[in-house]
């Protein structure tokens, strides 16, 4: 007759431990779930972009930030110890990209070279003493009481008065000289070099 092998015993139930405890709380120490971090970020999206509103500036940033903010505490989500308190991460985490940014920002500003705004360009200077010195030549080209009234009349900024005062001749002779000299300036200017 064929031997019959036994039937095996049947398990007994198993009595909870203080080790049943233990697990319990190696699963809370695992962290969030990303189930949980999921829906916690979608119920507090607008709020957290919110949040972020309020320490940048423009929208796109703003959703960068909360997005990235997601991303970070998803990476980390084993550390997050309480459920409960995933939406603090997100918020802590919102603040500290917000402040990331706004450092890179002022730091970017600081390094941008600023041109001077009355500053002329190199071309520009170039030009300018090109000019003075064709100036200058013309003006050695004049005569001595032309030269003098020119000078004393535009470059002293003296009014005609005080070139005639200055100089000791009538205040006719300071109108002649001046225009006769700023005539021969315009002819000796548009003669080609």
């Amino acid at each position: 007759m064929p031997v019959i092998a036994p039937m095996p015993a049947a398990r007994p139930a198993r009595i909870p431990s203080q080790r049943d405890g233990a697990d319990a709380e190696s699963t809370a120490a695992a962290g969030t779930t990303v189930d949980h971090l999921t829906e916690t970020y979608r119920a507090h999206y607008r709020s957290l972009l919110g949040l972020a509103a309020l320490l940048l500036d423009d929208t796109a940033s703003c959703e960068d930030v909360v997005q990235e903010a997601f991303i970070r505490v998803h990476s980390a989500r084993k550390r997050v110890r309480d459920p409960e308190k995933t939406l603090a991460y997100l918020r802590q985490t919102v603040v500290n990209l917000s402040r990331s940014a706004l450092r890179r920002r002022i730091l970017g500003l600081k390094l941008l070279s600023k041109p001077m705004p009355d500053m002329a360009s190199a071309e520009e200077g170039a030009y300018d003493q090109l000019e003075r010195d064709s100036l200058i030549r013309a003006m050695k080209g004049l005569q001595r009481r032309q030269r003098e009234v020119l000078v004393l009349r535009y470059f002293a900024d003296m009014t005609e008065a005080q070139v005639a005062e200055t100089l000791g001749i009538s205040l006719g002779s300071v109108k002649a000289y001046g225009s006769r000299g700023i005539a021969a300036l315009r002819v000796a200017m548009e003669a080609p070099a």
